[in-house]
């Protein structure tokens, strides 16, 4: 298996390095422009909303012509956003570098779908805990690199930095990355119709309802952490860059050694209850975070709990998917996190500003536990059931 997906993981590392240097630095950097949180909740709601637009659409375009084309379209994407974004001279232009990334924006869902093609069911948990590993070795480089860079050199540094990683990433797809889907026929592929039967079929719809549950907690916690993290421990681009590295370092640990042996001993369903469960307690420590051993115990179970919950999520996505309609599902799937992203930021970020950390941790606690009670829910009434493999797009039917 590791074989098959050597080229992908190599790739999303790649991928990721460059992406990565984002996360804690963007808050900096709209806050160099004169931003308050409201209006960088905004700018997080506003890639993502591009996100929803395209995410199934290029998921559709990826069961129909291959994934290899569509991963291409986004590094290209990608690469003139992040230079545009190095290059900004105001925050118009900041938006602009997001929305040009955001339509093109397919790469989470075809890897997702591109795993899901050449990996057996039982083995797919496991194979994107390892994609979440390359994840997040990405995650440990990318944010340090970025925290250096911008204390040293400014803003425009890393992003120029991952402007070329993502030129990197898309020579290593053309030259290394086979077709994992040849193109078929049209009437062969499930149309943009099929999102609302998907929405509607009782194998595929409890897993994506689940999923747009907990990314509403999700979204609205990574919105928020680098400013509550400058709240509670007074953290700067630099200092947060490495608290991310070290949260990266955790997951990757996580991802090797814990997920595939927990999902193959519980199975995804369980697991994924459990990696709830995880998260459930992470956001119960923020109201005391306030020094090194309570922000090391918030790392640790965020980082279980997300590092089995990708992987979970993912795989019964999979499982529930028919073949022919993959990469239009896990577009549904992106779209629902997109539609996260677009809701939750400012949301969050307001009642951080309004009530402060521990409110925004409770409003991803209570989405998360609900999106608990879905998975128990499922669990009863035995939702970890396989695909119909059909080439047909009635297979999505109920």
């Amino acid at each position: 298996m590791i074989l098959r997906l050597l080229p992908i993981l190599g790739i999303t590392f790649i991928d990721i390095l460059g992406f990565s240097i984002l996360i804690p630095l963007m808050p900096f950097y709209a806050q160099h422009f004169g931003a308050s949180p409201f209006v960088i909740g905004v700018l997080f709601s506003t890639f993502a909303l591009c996100q929803l637009i395209a995410g199934p659409v290029w998921g559709n375009v990826s069961d129909r012509i291959g994934r290899k084309a569509v991963l291409i379209v986004s590094q290209v994407g990608a690469t003139i956003g992040w230079t545009m974004l190095a290059l900004a001279p105001s925050l118009p232009i900041v938006f602009l570098a997001r929305v040009i990334e955001g339509l093109s924006g397919g790469n989470i869902s075809v890897t997702q779908s591109y795993v899901a093609d050449v990996v057996e069911p039982e083995k797919r948990a496991r194979a994107y805990a390892y994609i979440g590993a390359a994840f997040s070795a990405g995650m440990v480089f990318g944010p340090a690199a970025g925290g250096y860079l911008a204390h040293r050199y400014g803003f425009a540094a890393p992003f120029l930095l991952a402007a070329a990683l993502q030129l990197l990433t898309l020579g290593v797809t053309i030259v290394a990355l086979p077709e994992s889907r040849k193109a078929d026929a049209e009437s062969s592929a499930a149309s943009p119709a099929d999102i609302i039967v998907a929405l509607r079929s009782p194998r595929v719809a409890p897993v994506l309802w689940q999923k747009l549950v907990y990314s509403l907690g999700l979204y609205g916690w990574f919105a928020a952490l680098t400013l509550v993290l400058q709240r509670q421990l007074g953290l700067h681009e630099d200092t947060v860059s490495y608290f991310f590295a070290v949260f990266a370092g955790l997951s990757i640990i996580m991802q090797i050694f814990v997920v595939g042996r927990l999902t193959e001993r519980l199975g995804d369903r369980r697991a994924n209850n459990l990696g709830l469960a995880a998260c459930l307690v992470s956001f119960a420590i923020v109201p005391f975070l306030h020094d090194a051993l309570t922000a090391l115990a918030m790392l640790i179970f965020f980082a279980l709990g997300l590092s089995i919950n990708n992987a979970t999520i993912a795989a019964l996505v999979g499982a529930a998917a028919p073949d022919n309609a993959r990469g239009t599902i896990f577009g549904v799937g992106s779209s629902l996190e997109s539609a996260s992203g677009v809701i939750m930021p400012p949301l969050s970020t307001a009642a951080l500003s309004a009530y402060g950390s521990g409110a925004t941790a409770a409003i991803s606690g209570a989405l998360t536990f609900a999106a608990l009670l879905m998975g128990l829910a499922q669990t009863r009434a035995g939702g970890e059931r396989p695909a119909v493999e059909s080439s047909e797009p009635a297979a999505l039917e109920t």
